[in-house]
């Protein structure tokens, strides 16, 4: 088996090597290729140390690193950090809450990205069209979307349903693994309905403990008596439109957004990989945990995080990762939440529409499961939100100022047409 990554220089792809090499998969070639040369052999030495005895190939072009392959990751980040501390600030600068995949900041990232995702789909269909491609590039929704317009065997992945999975069933006492979760939504905006473990649904052991409610989140997110009142549990990224003045100004106050704060770990990681006698192993794996720490700190106003409980199933970006591989390899039909599209699973959507729900994955690939009637209390958002979507990679598709404005003007986020006209001439000239 290859498994070929495109972006191979960011800064997660040693933790998927990692993840995929130490499993039952018979990987004989990691291929890696990314625009950035020096960084790719910064990030290619960690690799190679966390991937075993599995070879680790640098590739100059797209074309030598997904010949032959199974499957290809990719996760891109158009522009670099730099791009995403303009975009969240040019959000903020408009009094909206800055933030890469929500809100202005995510359209400015679609904009820049769909264009680039759909070549390289084009080239992994010439030179592998057998292998599948697994999709970490945000948005995931949007971008798994506009990529499907040329291949059919694009799957959108997410480590932040899993996650909640993870955290509901800790808080529970439950395994995980004896659980399912009924999820729906769209990348980035989901809801966890009902959890059932040995035939009951188990939900109705939190909406009563307070406590308990209140640590399913790592940060401070989500006000208790509206979750009882909801008998929802949102992903953590709904708390920007649930929220989203919260969040502006939680940001205002700290004065930096979270790109900042990323920008500054990562230029000390690859400052501390250029020493010939580093660990680079261990270097790495305290980057992340530094990165971890920080998550949704500023935009929450916490100051405090919960780390993640060590995972009893599918969770995190490595685990994520390799239980699509091993259900399509293996053709296992394990149920896991995927960006996939809608194919009557969410009825309010239109068929073709990418949505994010549990599905059964195979070598057939990821059929979503029947996610049902949407609450009415969610609907109005879910419906908004994705026809936001649709607007935004129609736009990216056929870009115009026009077609632009419009889409933004439908995000949620954006109050009217005159803060999309505004936000579009302070973004554009970077797409």
């Amino acid at each position: 088996m290859k498994i070929a990554v495109i972006g191979g220089a960011g800064v997660r792809t040693p933790l998927l090597v990692g993840g995929l090499t130490a499993s039952d998969l018979p990987i004989e070639q990691i291929a890696l290729y990314d625009i950035d040369w020096p960084r790719l052999n910064a990030i290619g030495a960690v690799a190679e140390r966390m991937a075993g005895r599995v070879p680790v190939t640098l590739c100059e072009s797209v074309a030598a690193c997904v010949a032959s392959a199974d499957f290809v990751f990719t996760s891109i980040r158009v522009g670099g950090i730099d791009q995403r501390i303009h975009d969240e600030s040019a959000a903020q600068r408009h009094g909206i809450v800055g933030q890469e995949t929500v809100g202005p900041a995510g359209f400015a990232m679609a904009m820049r990205t769909i264009p680039h995702m759909v070549e390289y789909a084009r080239q992994i269909a010439e030179a592998a069209p057998r292998a599948w491609i697994v999709n970490f590039t945000n948005p995931v929704g949007m971008v798994t979307e506009a990529m499907r317009t040329v291949s059919d065997r694009v799957i959108g992945i997410c480590d932040t349903p899993t996650e909640l999975f993870e955290d509901v069933a800790r808080v529970l006492g439950l395994e995980s693994t004896n659980c399912d979760f009924d999820y729906f939504g769209l990348n980035h905006l989901g809801w966890l309905r009902e959890v059932y473990c040995g035939g009951e649904p188990q939900l109705h052991r939190l909406w009563s403990d307070e406590e308990k409610l209140r640590s399913i989140y790592r940060v401070p997110l989500f006000d208790e008596a509206s979750l009882r009142t909801l008998k929802l549990l949102p992903t953590e990224y709904v708390f920007y439109y649930d929220q989203p003045a919260r969040a502006f100004d939680n940001v205002r106050r700290a004065s930096q957004g979270r790109g900042q704060v990323i920008a500054g770990l990562t230029r000390t990681l690859f400052d501390s990989l250029r020493d010939p006698g580093a660990d680079l192993v261990a270097r790495y794996k305290t980057y992340l945990s530094a990165r971890s720490a920080g998550y949704m700190q500023i935009e929450s106003g916490s100051v405090a995080f919960t780390p993640p409980a060590q995972a009893t199933g599918l969770s995190g970006y490595d685990r994520i990762a390799l239980g699509v591989v091993r259900a399509v390899h293996f053709n296992t039909n394990t149920i896991i939440p995927l960006s996939v599209e809608n194919r009557g699973a969410i009825p309010l959507l239109l068929d073709h529409d990418i949505v994010e729900v549990p599905c059964v994955v195979n070598a057939n690939g990821a059929r979503p499961l029947q996610a049902g009637r949407v609450p009415d209390t969610v609907a109005p958002l879910l419906v908004r939100v994705r026809e936001y979507e649709r607007r935004t990679v129609r736009a990216a598709l056929a870009p115009s100022l026009d077609a632009a404005r419009e889409a933004l003007a439908a995000n949620p986020l954006v109050p009217d047409e005159a803060t999309a006209a505004r936000l579009i001439a302070d973004l554009s000239p970077l797409w």
